[in-house]
């Protein structure tokens, strides 16, 4: 079945784990996928075509400048970059050029800000391929699914002449954060597709273990808020002041009062609250940056609500101006029998494999608003887990997991194409 062996995949990935990217700026990133895949001669969309900026959550030009900076670094052509529009991620297209569905795949590029482990026994470092961005390291397993992504697109083109229908791979920037999801729905790339499947390696799952129906996807909202008050000495004119700092501080107590909802799970942090310039200053900005998640999207939907008015009660208390932004998004997600079945049966074909039918994903992950967009629009979809044996857990500096795992993702995956197409 196979016709990329590990090796090839541990190649992939090594490559892409020593130049990790923060989200919207994977440039180096999408340019090496895309050179990857038009040398297979499959079509390859970039830019517009396949991200909507406006739903571009959480995009800040400065990262993306340091992006474009670290591409022509490394020799990206101008021609290439002008055709991406400033925005990353791809999609390649396979056509059999016969009747049948159309299959979406979707594969997360992006990396974490993390430091990597400099450890003797930490295996980038021990074989030389740790990341060379400081502050930035796959410590999530993208450059895994990147090289799984990259597999099954070789496979398609050797066995174009047995299949049916087209296939988008979908290769997604801004996973972290949960901001690149909606942007890539909002294109309007996967309206047309009949069948969509999305997966994750390790995370609730050990090596030789294939969740294949996750539950409880948590949906959840990202949301900066920014107030702005006026400054002032603080001992000879505090009357002359608007304290942005106790505004905010007075909206984060009430966010994390906001009631827990009866009909399901819900939660609200405050991760971050920034203000203030020095002592004897009256506040005049503060920034606070939070996180709603809840069972589902009602229950997400009223804890997000809830915490946007009583930051605009806090504003309105203070005498404060107030602004919000969205940073990130993912919701629930019901997986469809249909490809549950599917799944089912092609894990059934490898003895070596353990099936867990189903087990709490308990997270939250954007590939949901993709799958959702799909059963929308008259699909089916999938997200399922790939275990894998971690050194660590997802998102820390010494992060690493079993390489074996990327050949099994990439066997279901052909498995699950051959059923479809």
């Amino acid at each position: 079945m196979s016709i990329v062996t590990l090796e090839q995949l541990i190649a992939w990935r090594r490559e892409f784990h020593q130049f990790p990217e923060i989200g919207w700026s994977e440039f180096l990133t999408t340019a090496k996928i895309v050179k990857h895949l038009r040398a297979l001669n499959l079509e390859v969309k970039v830019g517009t075509s396949v991200i909507n900026p406006e739903y571009a959550f959480g995009r800040q030009q400065k990262i993306v400048d340091k992006g474009l900076e670290v591409a022509r670094q490394h020799h990206v052509s101008d021609e290439l970059l002008k055709e991406m529009q400033d925005l990353t991620g791809c999609v390649a297209i396979f056509d059999s050029g016969k009747p049948g569905p159309t299959v979406a795949l979707r594969f997360d590029i992006d990396c974490v800000g993390v430091t990597e482990s400099t450890a003797d026994e930490h295996t980038p470092k021990k074989c030389n391929f740790s990341s060379c961005h400081p502050g930035e390291m796959h410590a999530c397993g993208h450059d895994g699914h990147i090289s799984i992504g990259l597999a099954v697109a070789t496979w398609l083109v050797a066995n174009k002449d047995k299949l049916n229908g087209k296939v988008k791979i979908l290769f997604q920037p801004a996973e972290e954060g949960v901001r690149g999801a909606r942007a890539m729905a909002e294109s309007g790339i996967v309206d047309d597709v009949d069948y969509f499947l999305g997966s994750h390696l390790g995370f609730i799952a050990n090596s030789g273990e294939i969740v294949i129906n996750p539950t409880h996807f948590l949906c959840t909202t990202k949301l900066d808020f920014r107030f702005k008050g006026v400054p002032s000495h603080a001992g000879a004119e505090p009357e002359l002041g608007i304290n942005a700092l106790a505004g905010a501080c007075h909206a984060s107590t009430q966010m994390l009062g906001i009631s827990r909802h009866g009909k399901g799970m819900s939660r609200i942090n405050v991760g971050v609250l920034r203000a203030g310039e020095g002592r004897n200053v009256t506040p005049a900005y503060a920034e606070m940056q939070v996180e709603v998640r809840g069972e589902n999207e009602d229950i997400n939907r009223f804890m997000s609500e809830n915490a946007i008015r009583m930051a605009e009660g806090s504003a309105h208390s203070f005498q404060l101006e107030m602004e919000y932004e969205v940073m990130g998004e993912a919701v629930d997600l019901q997986n469809d029998q249909q490809l549950i079945d599917v799944l089912t049966s092609v894990v059934q074909q490898h003895s070596e494999l353990t099936a867990i039918a189903t087990k709490p994903f308990g997270g939250s992950e954007d590939a949901t608003i993709l799958a959702k967009r799909v059963q929308r629009c008259g699909g089916k979809s999938l997200y399922f887990v790939v275990g894998a044996d971690r050194t660590a857990g997802h998102h820390q500096a010494n992060f690493d997991f079993d390489e074996k795992a990327m050949l099994t993702a990439y066997n279901l995956y052909i498995g699950c194409l051959t059923s479809l197409l």
